[in-house]
């Protein structure tokens, strides 16, 4: 097994532990959250989440206070530092509760303004951006690229199921971005983060519907080089992107971060508990987020969510990535959506194997094999720098 694995027989709760852990998380702060959490983790995925709550918004309120002391002195780099792993802290502990756990909103909240001002204290290279969509907005982080004189090439960088924009700038993959030239915008399309959460923006099989608007405001900046735009998404966003790319021709390249052929067969597969869920109280949260009344209309929303017959539309650079011990995304979706990436012009795919790590979905045991591989595609494809 290749996560680092704190809770016996629990491959939820310890996903979690390794995200923040690859977000920037503490090591000494996550034992002294995830100690007294042994018990509650031996009950199983769902029974001991509020207890997990707990213990983590316990650490980030103590890191927002000594945040409050480092900024008192004007210590301002240290209180962003502080302030961006509380924020990294509540979003975790949020994610793991079911829709409508009490303590929830509020948690979100908390995490949502601990980000925002813990960016700015630490100056980070991150811009909070909204996007109109319909009657209301998607929210983004826009990281400009480095070293640049003029407009940059950009990557979109959408979420997968659970994931949120801040978690996708945590993956640092932005940051390998910028270094090599070329700028990123992630974002809480519907379905994710604080579009679903505070927007009520729910997801759709037909990823066009956001990723074109999002593709317009990109290409109608001054900073940005309309014609090298590319895409790339993490887990489920191993669905939306290729869709996205298939009926916006306009994107220049793509990429994703884990393959997600045929989502509404893993549907019907972890209805027979074959593999992994990502998160606790797994079916509230997909009813949640397509805003489905009962389980019949989620699987009905999710009977599009599969990309047969889609492919051979994109006629662009597209890579495919996967880890070879994927427990959630079968590796076998992987090999379906690159066979049929039958007009891409230079279609790749790329296993993560024991030899270099980044084995398990998207690379929760280590991100940054992938995290290079692919800012290193969008360099050659999109006209960045490698070194």
């Amino acid at each position: 097994m290749a996560l680092f694995q704190y809770f016996p027989n629990n491959y939820i709760w310890n996903l979690s532990v390794n995200i923040a852990l690859e977000s920037g998380g503490r090591i000494g702060e996550i034992e002294d959250m995830c100690r007294p959490l042994l018990d509650a983790a031996a009950r199983g995925e769902d029974a001991g989440t509020g207890a997990f709550l707990a213990q983590w918004v316990a650490m980030a309120d103590k890191l927002v206070g000594l945040a409050e002391e480092d900024e008192a002195r004007g210590r301002a780099f240290s209180a962003g530092a502080k302030l961006q792993r509380a924020s990294l802290y509540y979003i975790t502990a949020e994610r793991m509760q079911g829709h409508g756990h009490p303590g929830r909103a509020e948690t979100f909240a908390k995490g949502q303004n601990a980000f925002r001002k813990g960016t700015g204290l630490a100056r980070e290279n991150c811009t909070r951006v909204e996007i109109p969509f319909g009657d209301s907005f998607i929210p983004a982080l826009f990281t400009h690229a480095e070293g640049v004189e003029g407009p940059a090439p950009c990557v979109l960088y959408v979420n997968g199921l659970d994931s949120c924009k801040e978690l996708l700038f945590w993956s640092w993959l932005p940051h390998a971005l910028a270094k090599r030239g070329i700028s990123t915008l992630c974002i809480d399309q519907p379905g994710t983060g604080e579009a679903l959460r505070a927007n009520n923006l729910y997801a759709t099989h037909e990823t066009e519907r956001w990723a074109t608007p999002v593709f317009d405001y990109l290409a109608a900046r001054p900073d940005v080089i309309a014609d090298r735009i590319g895409m790339v998404g993490i887990s489920l966003g191993g669905y939306f992107t290729p869709r996205a790319v298939a009926f916006e021709p306009r994107f220049a390249s793509g990429a994703v971060w884990g393959a997600n052929h045929d989502w509404r067969e893993v549907q019907q597969k972890r209805l027979k508990r074959e593999g992994e869920n990502p998160v606790p109280h797994y079916w509230g949260h997909v009813r949640w987020v397509f805003g489905a009344q009962d389980m019949d209309d989620f699987l009905a929303k999710a009977e599009g969510m599969h990309l047969n017959g889609v492919l051979d539309r994109i006629k662009v650079p597209f890579l495919v990535t996967h880890g070879a011990k994927d427990r959630q995304i079968a590796l076998d979706y992987a090999h379906q959506t690159y066979d049929q990436l039958v007009n891409s012009p230079r279609r790749e795919l790329k296993i993560f194997t024991e030899r270099e790590g980044g084995v398990e979905h998207v690379g929760a045991d280590n991100m940054s094999f992938g995290r290079d591989y692919i800012a290193d595609w969008f360099a050659d494809t999109l006209g960045g720098r490698l070194g």
